[in-house]
C-alpha cells in the first residue's frame, strides 16, 4: 500500500486500521473484471449504451439512456428481477441510521454501489441475478464523522478510472480500490472533519484527476473544490469558493471582522464537464451563517453560484450568482446540465441549473450570461420574479449590503420569525434532474414547500467553535410538503408539464427515449410518459427512496436499478410535514427491475 498523504492524527489512525481490516476480510478467490476505464471511454460514455460509467451517465449530466427495451408500451410488464440487501444502515453522531443516495455504476455487467458510510460493493449482474463479489469497508468512525454530517449519513456513489474504483468516505478520504480484488490500493485525506468538513458527493474523474467537493457550510467552513492526481496521489489544485482578502470577489464581503473565513460555500454535489473547452461546472452552496445575512453584508461571492473552472488549474473562468446575500439557505449546489439546442431560432450552448430558490436557470456556458429563467415550483414568496435581462431577483438592490428582497417574508434581525416559500429544503435539493435530448425536455424533481425560519443573530467577532452549528437560526413548523416531476422545454424556457406527487421528490430522475423514472420517499418507484408525464407503471418497494434510478443492459437485456433506504435530513428535520412517512423504517436494499 502506498503511503497515505498527510492526515490528522485521528484520521491517520482510523485510515491505517481500516486498510488492515479491509485487506484481512477479502475472500481468497473472486470473479475477475479486468476492463480498463480510460479517459477516452469516459469522453464517450454516452455511446456505451449498456453501461453507466459516469455519475450522471455522461459528462454533460443528462442522465439519459438510449436503451429502449423498456419503453412506453412494455413498461407495464416491468417486475423485480432481483434484490440485494446491503449494509450501512447503522447510525452515528447525530443520526439514528444511514441512508442510500447513490447512483449505481455499471461496467460490462459489473455494478458498483455504496452505502451511506462509503462502503463499496461490487456485484456481478450476469445471468439475471446479483452476486456480491466483494465489499470494501472504509471503517469510518461513525460518531466522529456522523456528528458533523449536517444532513445525513450519505454517500452518492463511486467513479471508475483505469482498474480502480475511486470513492469518498464521510470522514473526508479519497480512496482508490482495486477493481478486481476490493483491496485498498491507496488513499489520502482531502477534507478535515476536525473543523466540520465531510464528503458525501461522488468524485468526478477528468483526465487523470479526481475532482472532490466538500460539505459543511453549516459548521462555518470555507468551501472548496479540489483535484487529486490519480497517478501521483497528490493534490494538483484547490479552489476556494470563498475568496481570500484581495482576491476577486473578496470585495463582496463587506464586514470588518473577516466573515468570509467562516463563509460556507460548500460544494457537495458532483459537477459536470465540457471537454471541448476543458471546463468544469460546479454548484456552490449557501453562505454561513445560513439565516443571519446581516452578519455577512455584501453579495457573499461565490456562494449560491454556478462556477465555471479550468479543469487543469481550477482557475475560475466565470460565475453566475442566483441569490446574493442569501438569507434563506438556498444553496446552488445542483448539477449543471450541459445542453446544445436552439433558443429564439439561434444555436445555444446552455448550462441548466434548478436552484433551491425555486427557479430554473439557463446561462451561456461560455460566458455565464443569463439566457432564460422560470419558477418551477407553484409558490414563490421570497421574490417577485427574475430580471429578464440579468436573471437576478427583481428585488435585488446592489447598493444595499444586506438584501431584504420581499421584506415581509425575509428572515432578518428585525423580522426574526417568518415563513418562506420554497422552504429551506428548496424547490429542488441535491437530487439530480434528467434531460431528454430528443424531446428537448428537462425534467426537474420538485419539492413543493414552505416553512418557518427563526433568526438567532450570531455575534460579530466571536470565534466559532469547530464542529458546532453556525447557522444564525433555523427552520421549524414545516407546512404540508408535496412534490412533482416538472418538464421544461429548453428551447423556450417554458414549463410544459407537471406530474404532481403526494410527497417531495427526494431521489432524482432517469430519462430514456420515451420514459422518465423516479422514486418517492413513500417507497413507490414509478415510470412516467416522457411527453405527457402520465404514470404508466409503479411498484412499492416498502422502503423510502432517496436515490436516483439508473438503467443498464447485460447479456442483451435491459434493467433499471435503484437503491432503497430513506436517509438524509428528512426524517430528522422535516418529517412532520409528511406525517405518513413517520412509519417508514430504515433499510438498505438494491432493487433491480426487468421485463418478463
Amino acid at each position: 500500500m502506498t503511503p497515505i498523504a498527510t492526515l490528522s492524527a485521528r484520521a491517520r489512525l482510523l485510515t491505517c486500521a481500516c486498510g488492515f481490516a479491509v485487506l484481512a476480510a477479502m475472500p481468497a478467490a473472486r470473479a475477475a473484471d479486468s476492463d480498463t476505464v480510460t479517459q477516452d471511454r469516459l469522453l464517450n460514455a454516452d455511446t456505451e449504451q449498456g453501461n453507466w460509467i459516469l455519475h450522471h451517465k455522461d459528462y454533460s449530466g443528462h442522465r439519459f439512456s438510449t436503451l429502449n427495451q423498456i419503453n412506453r408500451d412494455t413498461v407495464k410488464n416491468l417486475h423485480v428481477a432481483w434484490t440485494m440487501q446491503l449494509g450501512g444502515v447503522e447510525g452515528g453522531g447525530i443520526w439514528t441510521h444511514g441512508g442510500l443516495e447513490g447512483t449505481p455504476i455499471v461496467d460490462n455487467g459489473f455494478m458498483y454501489v455504496t452505502d451511506g458510510w462509503g462502503s463499496v460493493y461490487k456485484i456481478d449482474t450476469h445471468g439475471g441475478q446479483g452476486k456480491l463479489l466483494w465489499k470494501m469497508n472504509p471503517k469510518t468512525d461513525h460518531d466522529w464523522a456522523g456528528a458533523v454530517a449536517c444532513c445525513g449519513v450519505d454517500n452518492r456513489g463511486v467513479a471508475l478510472w483505469d482498474k480502480l474504483v475511486i470513492s469518498h468516505s464521510l470522514d473526508g478520504r479519497l480512496i482508490a480500490t482495486n477493481k478486481d480484488t476490493g483491496d485498498i490500493v491507496w488513499q489520502r485525506q482531502v477534507a478535515d472533519p476536525d473543523k466540520g468538513e465531510v464528503i458525501t458527493a461522488a468524485p468526478l474523474i477528468v483526465k487523470n484527476l479526481a475532482i472532490t467537493g466538500v460539505a459543511g457550510a453549516e459548521y462555518g467552513i470555507r468551501g472548496w473544490i479540489a483535484a487529486t492526481d490519480l497517478n501521483t496521489h497528490k493534490e494538483v489544485w484547490r479552489t476556494y469558493t470563498i475568496p481570500a482578502k484581495g482576491e476577486p470577489g473578496s470585495e463582496t464581503w463587506k464586514d470588518s471582522y473577516n466573515a468570509a473565513a467562516t463563509g460556507g460555500g460548500s460544494t457537495w454535489v458532483t459537477g459536470t464537464y465540457e471537454p471541448s473547452t476543458n471546463t468544469l461546472f460546479w454548484g456552490v452552496g449557501n453562505p454561513g451563517p445560513d439565516w443571519d445575512n446581516a452578519f455577512r453584508p455584501g453579495d457573499n461571492l461565490y456562494t449560491d453560484s454556478t462556477l465555471a473552472l479550468d479543469a487543469d488549474t481550477g482557475k475560475i473562468k466565470w460565475h453566475f450568482q442566483h441569490t446574493p446575500n442569501d438569507p434563506y439557505d438556498y444553496d446552488s449546489v445542483s448539477e449543471n446540465v450541459l445542453v446544445d439546442t436552439m433558443v429564439n431560432g439561434r444555436p445555444a450552448k446552455l448550462a441548466l441549473e434548478a436552484d433551491r430558490n425555486g427557479f430554473g436557470y439557463a446561462v451561456d456556458r461560455a460566458t455565464g450570461e443569463f439566457v432564460w429563467g422560470l419558477p418551477f415550483v407553484k409558490k414563490v414568496t421570497w421574490t417577485k420574479g427574475l430580471n429578464p435581462e440579468t436573471g437576478k431577483p427583481v428585488d435585488y438592490d446592489p447598493s444595499k449590503p444586506v438584501q431584504t428582497y420581499v421584506a415581509a417574508v425575509t428572515p432578518s434581525r428585525t423580522n426574526t420569525v417568518t415563513d418562506i416559500c420554497p422552504g429551506n429544503m428548496g424547490g429542488k435539493n441535491w437530487p439530480p434532474t434528467a434531460y431528454n435530448p430528443n424531446l428537448h425536455l428537462w425534467y426537474i424533481p420538485v419539492i413543493e414547500s414552505c416553512n418557518r425560519i427563526t433568526v438567532k443573530p450570531e455575534v460579530e467577532g466571536k470565534p466559532i467553535k469547530p464542529r458546532e452549528f453556525f447557522t444564525g437560526g433555523g427552520p421549524s413548523q414545516p407546512m404540508r410538503i408535496t412534490g412533482s416531476v416538472t418538464a421544461v422545454d429548453v428551447t423556450t424556457g417554458k414549463e410544459v408539464g407537471k406530474h404532481e406527487t403526494p410527497f417531495p421528490m427526494l431521489g432524482g430522475l432517469l430519462a430514456t427515449p420515451d420514459l422518465v423514472f423516479a422514486g418517492q420517499p413513500s417507497g413507490q418507484v414509478m415510470a412516467l410518459d416522457a411527453k405527457t408525464l402520465d404514470q404508466l407503471w409503479s411498484f412499492n418497494t416498502g422502503g423510502g427512496v432517496s436515490a436516483p434510478p439508473m438503467t443498464f443492459s447485460v447479456d442483451g437485456k435491459q434493467y433499471v436499478a435503484i437503491l432503497v433506504g430513506q436517509g438524509g435530513a428528512w426524517d430528522k428535520w422535516f418529517v412532520d410535514a409528511t406525517p405518513e412517512l413517520k412509519s417508514m423504517q430504515p433499510g438498505s436494499m438494491l432493487f433491480v427491475f426487468a421485463l418478463d
